[in-house]
């Protein structure tokens, strides 16, 4: 893909990974959507702030209505809010399927119609390599992603009769507002973003973006017992 002729959309691009990924584009020459619930946070140059939360339907039918253009997108939007799956409120875990899976699906269906007009595309979504292993202190986070990568595949099967390649970014921790907290390495989003963009631009399906991300991948090989040694 000639990214310098593509126009993309990434969504929340007002901070963190979303904006690395948004300056990645704009550096190889892509037309670039910045994304936010608050469009008056983007601070990139060169991007065009729109408004969208993807937990809102009809904020992202509102953006596919204002653009028309698009051929790259880019689920990146995301929350975090720490919920375990036994002690957690109700409604924080309901927050990370409505943002992570839900809310990626209402991007797709509003956006791939868009892309398809416009001779086909690309569709990234962020994923993580807790898609694949899941610790049970942030229970929620790793069950909406569980089902994003679920939501991956099958629309990746679904839209390549449209012209529309769907790829999947594992990584492990990046230095982001997101897991400030962790204690634990974290790679610079920056470079992830490189990774990312060039998977987009070589046509990869799935990215894995750190070491994290291959050996979560690898020990889905092994069942359970390699997953969860902790297990008795």
């Amino acid at each position: 893909m000639d990214l310098s002729t593509s126009t993309a959309l990434v969504t929340g691009a007002n901070r963190g990974f979303g904006r690395a990924l948004a300056a990645e584009l704009l550096r190889r020459g892509a037309t670039v959507y910045a994304g936010a619930r608050n469009p008056d946070q983007v601070d990139l140059p060169g991007a065009k702030p729109i408004a969208l939360d993807i937990t809102d339907p009809a904020s992202v039918a509102a953006a596919a209505e204002a653009t028309g253009d698009v051929t790259v997108l880019i689920n990146n939007a995301g929350s975090a809010t720490g919920a375990d799956l036994l002690t957690a409120d109700p409604d924080d875990i309901r927050l990370e399927m409505d943002t992570h899976y839900f809310g990626t699906l209402s991007v797709v269906r509003s956006f791939a119609p868009q892309i398809a007009a416009n001779g086909g595309g690309t569709i990234l979504n962020i994923l993580s390599g807790l898609s694949w292993v899941s610790f049970p202190e942030v229970g929620a986070y790793c069950a909406a992603k569980s089902a994003e990568w679920s939501l991956t595949n099958a629309l990746r099967v679904q839209l390549a009769g449209k012209g529309i390649r769907v790829a999947g970014l594992h990584v492990g921790y990046m230095d982001t507002d997101m897991v400030r907290d962790v204690d634990a390495a974290k790679s610079d989003p920056a470079d992830i973003a490189r990774i990312a963009v060039d998977g987009i631009a070589s046509g990869a399906y799935e990215i894995l973006a750190d070491n994290a991300a291959r050996q979560a991948q690898a020990a889905l090989a092994g069942g359970v017992s390699l997953l969860y040694p902790q297990l008795p």
